[in-house]
């Protein structure tokens, strides 16, 4: 991680000064104002103006417009040789900002099992980084107000870096960092652009894509995979602190020229309200019994921003219905991500699987219900293992801006986000770009549930038929309705309606189970557990539901909620 920065960092403020020179020795010509409007003009040129300019009969056919221009393969090759050549310098001073900088990163992701980590030798080695691609973007910006710049490199180094690692029960271990193996892109922005040299005031420094990240560990004498979990804690650890300290929307601000460059900081743009639902078919990781399936989930993988559910005992197919709430800097590039695991007790959990979903996929103000299937790995699929799938809600609040959602309560207001559609009154909306106050909330209603037919039923009995009705089940109250028995069928209409009355709307589940009716029984053919969060946002739903654990078929209900709030302050 602290490598990558600081070989980046050093590279990049070479280049930009190289750009700064250029820049200064324009700017103070005689008529630089009337050419940095001339620069601006064309800068603001789309090419369809570029062509009215200059009609295509005008120019060969191997001419191509594009919106961002790489350096040819000359330049990177002149590039990568004088990078060859500095090397060793870039390598010496690197070290050193490495080892001051990184050690309390490493402290601030280190897992529990370990008390700490710090670098006890550290060179990067006699082999560069290699330039695979540099990039000048387009920023449809006033010219003059900053420079883009994206690097992509590289790198099969053979460094030396040793990790001192200390375990909790007074264990040192000399971790050896090997075979490391990286590719990626790294976003840089000159910003603000100045009229005095490097001619910008600071640099902004950023993991953009992340290509390939392999590295190896050893210990001294052994094989550290041979320790149970002190490898994996380590490995996730490097990767956690590069993902949230490196990786985009996250910069690192440099300053060149003495100010304040608070603006280039990353801010909130907007909150994300998660809902845990349920987990299904989930990989049994005991040999006795089930496994005890938690999750974890984060946005960023920072310890104060991560949220873990409750464990559920002796259950491959969980229900939480747990809600959490995420701060968003930028919707269109991050994602959450979910780790489910089996709890263990006193010794490491065992991980079960993961799943990662893209913010930019949901639409503000609408609440998406995603079931994700969980892999081993996100980066690179090692397995076609079914690990399960794990059932989410989500819905993404802008900030300072009105989402679609609708206060049930108050059909005149139009909020931004699942708290302030549910406990704010008009005096308490935020107006501004701060969260609304947090609330303790308890939503009282009538549920009325339509229960209106059922298809493709898949056959139960001797004769080619089933005997299907419904039952309704609340998750907490337990309160039970059924629908009468159709014989013989297996697209059964029932048409029949139940009004529940639910004492908090925002935490219960709707639980739907089809059945068969035998003489001396009954035979389940399938289900569907449902929060009510829908239904509470829009009032009325008109939907058809997959029958879980059914070979086939599928319900129709109508679900209408009848508000009665009660709203209790924290």
């Amino acid at each position: 991680m602290g490598f990558l920065s600081g070989i980046v960092l050093g590279l990049a403020f070479g280049i930009g000064l190289a750009f700064g020179f250029a820049f200064y020795r324009n700017i103070r010509s005689r008529r630089r104002s009337e050419l940095a409007a001339t620069v601006a003009a064309f800068a603001r040129m789309t090419v369809e103006d570029s062509r009215k300019l200059l009609p295509g009969e005008f120019y060969p056919s191997w001419v191509v417009f594009t919106q961002r221009q790489k350096l040819s393969v000359l330049s990177l090759t002149w590039l990568n040789l004088q990078l060859k050549k500095i090397w060793p310098y870039v390598d010496a001073a690197a070290s050193e900002m490495i080892r001051a900088n990184v050690e309390p990163v490493l402290e601030q992701y280190k897992p529990i099992v370990l008390s700490s980590m710090t670098f006890s030798k550290l060179t990067l080695g006699t082999v560069a980084p290699q330039f695979t691609g540099v990039e000048i973007l387009d920023t449809k910006k006033e010219a003059g107000d900053e420079v883009i710049m994206e690097l992509e490199l590289k790198w099969d180094g053979n460094p030396n870096i040793e990790l001192d690692i200390r375990t909790r029960v007074g264990v040192g271990l000399p971790v050896q960092v090997k075979d490391i193996g990286f590719a990626g892109v790294f976003r840089l922005i000159f910003k603000p652009m100045v009229d005095e040299l490097p001619c910008f005031g600071a640099v902004c420094y950023s993991l953009r894509e992340k290509k390939k990240l392999d590295f190896k560990l050893k210990i001294a004498g052994g094989d550290i995979s041979a320790i149970p979990g002190i490898s994996d804690a380590i490995e996730e650890t490097i990767r956690d602190a590069i993902e949230d300290t490196l990786t985009w929307p996250v910069r690192k601000i440099v300053p060149i020229i003495p100010g304040d460059y608070s603006f280039l900081e990353l801010k909130p743009v907007g909150t994300l309200e998660v809902k845990l639902v349920q987990a299904r078919e989930l990989t049994n990781k005991d040999l006795v019994g089930k496994s005890d399936p938690y999750a974890v989930l984060f946005v960023r993988p920072l310890r104060s921003r991560t949220k873990t559910s409750k464990v559920i005992n002796n259950q491959l197919n969980p229900i939480w219905n747990e809600h959490f709430e995420f701060i968003i800097e930028d919707a269109s590039t991050q994602h959450l991500t979910i780790r489910v695991f089996d709890d263990e007790g006193i010794q490491a959990s065992e991980f079960i699987g993961c799943a990662r979903i893209s913010l930019n996929s949901l639409e503000p103000g609408k609440v998406k219900d995603v079931w994700l299937k969980l892999v081993k790995d996100l980066e690179v699929q090692r397995d076609n293992k079914n690990r399960g799938q794990v059932q989410l809600e989500l819905l993404y609040c802008p900030f300072g801006t009105d989402s679609t959602i609708k206060n049930p309560f108050r059909p005149d207001m139009t909020l931004t986000s699942l708290e302030k559609v549910l406990a704010a009154g008009p005096e308490e909306v935020a107006t501004d770009s701060s969260p609304p106050k947090k609330k303790d909330v308890i939503v009282r209603g009538v549920l009325s549930v339509t229960v209106i037919a059922a298809e493709n039923l898949p056959v139960t009995d001797i004769l080619g038929k089933s005997d299907p009705y419904v039952v309704l089940t609340m998750k907490k109250s337990e309160a039970k309705h059924k629908t009468r028995v159709l014989n013989e069928v297996l697209n059964p209409v029932w048409n029949q309606t139940f009004d529940i009355v639910v004492e908090d709307g925002l935490h219960d589940m709707l639980i739907v189970e089809v059945l068969d009716h035998d003489t001396f029984g009954k035979t389940k053919i399938g289900k569907c557990i449902m929060t009510l969060t829908r239904v509470i946002l829009e009032g009325e739903v008109h939907d058809s539901f997959l029958l879980d654990g059914a070979k086939s078929g599928k319900i129709f209900l109508h679900l209408k909620w009848t508000p009665q709030p009660i709203f209790l302050d924290s």
